[in-house]
């Protein structure tokens, strides 16, 4: 009895185990099918037949887009486009400390240049010198190159020998020439000065005298010259306007004197013009000035 129950329950499973293996190998080829039966009516695009389920829209709302080159997108840059719909946050900035207040620059006193006094007037704060000024080897006296109160050379040999020949030239052109004043000591300079003064008041007796210590005449070199017997024009303006005055204004050069103080030149000189006084410099300065028609200023660019 028992050996039929067996036989009986033998046969079911075959017969099960018969339809289960064929069941689950059309199962697995169904299953298989059907992915490619639906690539195939989407014209096999994965992406279309995905989006058909909605599955790409979740991949692409998970993985941000990238650009067909793979590269990373850069921020955009505010200010490259008008067209940014979005703009960057900037960080936020530290409240900006003070700055310390620069230093002042310390104020330096203004170079004030000297200037020196021009020639045509005294420096108020002149001092007379120790020794005299010699500037290319001519000895100047004037406004601003005074001489010390002890020079006392007396009167130049040079000089003296220098005005006897050119008397002598004159001599034979009719004129008798006469030097009625040369050396003339700082004593002296200063009493006439001071008379000067008290009878035309200093700005006017500056003009024609110069003061103790600036006058060529200390120098013995300076030589006041006139016409014998035509004393009238001795120390006057008209002296260069007489036939001995135009002769000397004219040959003094060739001696090595010169007109010291010639008309229009009172600016330069500080003197006015005095046809009568006459400075020893030598022939070859002498020539050049007369030739130029320069002062001793001039010359020598005092």
């Amino acid at each position: 009895m028992q050996s039929r129950k067996n036989n009986k329950f033998n046969k079911l499973n075959k017969t099960k185990n018969k339809w289960i293996t064929p069941l689950l190998i059309g199962g697995g080829l169904l299953i298989l099918l059907v992915p490619i039966i639906w690539l195939g009516l989407h014209n096999w695009d994965v992406e279309e037949s995905l989006s058909e389920v909605g599955y790409s829209k979740k991949v692409a709302d998970a993985t941000p887009e990238q650009p067909e080159n793979s590269e990373p997108a850069e921020p955009p840059v505010k200010g490259d486009s008008e067209d940014n719909s979005t703009e960057e946050i900037p960080p936020k900035e530290e409240p900006a400390q003070p700055n310390p207040a620069p230093e002042k620059p310390k104020k330096e006193d203004p170079v004030v240049p000297i200037e020196k006094p021009a020639a045509n007037s005294y420096d108020p704060n002149q001092v007379l010198p120790a020794n005299p000024t010699f500037i290319q080897g001519i000895l100047v006296a004037n406004k601003r190159y005074p001489l010390p109160s002890t020079y006392a050379p007396g009167e130049s040999k040079e000089a003296r020998e220098a005005f006897e020949k050119m008397a002598a030239a004159a001599r034979l052109d009719g004129f008798e020439l006469v030097a009625f004043s040369t050396y003339r000591a700082f004593e002296r300079q200063e009493t006439l000065y001071n008379q000067y003064v008290e009878k035309d008041g200093q700005a006017e007796a500056d003009r024609y005298s110069a003061r103790p210590g600036y006058s060529e005449h200390q120098s013995g070199l300076a030589f006041d010259i006139g016409e014998k017997n035509f004393e009238q024009h001795w120390a006057s303006p008209t002296f260069g306007e007489t036939p001995a005055g135009v002769w000397v204004a004219t040959h003094a050069h060739e001696y090595g004197f010169i007109l010291r103080y010639p008309i229009g030149k009172e600016e330069i000189t500080g003197y006015m013009h005095e046809s009568w006084h006459f400075r020893f410099v030598g022939v070859g300065p002498a020539t050049d000035m007369y030739t130029n028609k320069l002062t001793l200023e001039e010359y020598l660019e005092l």
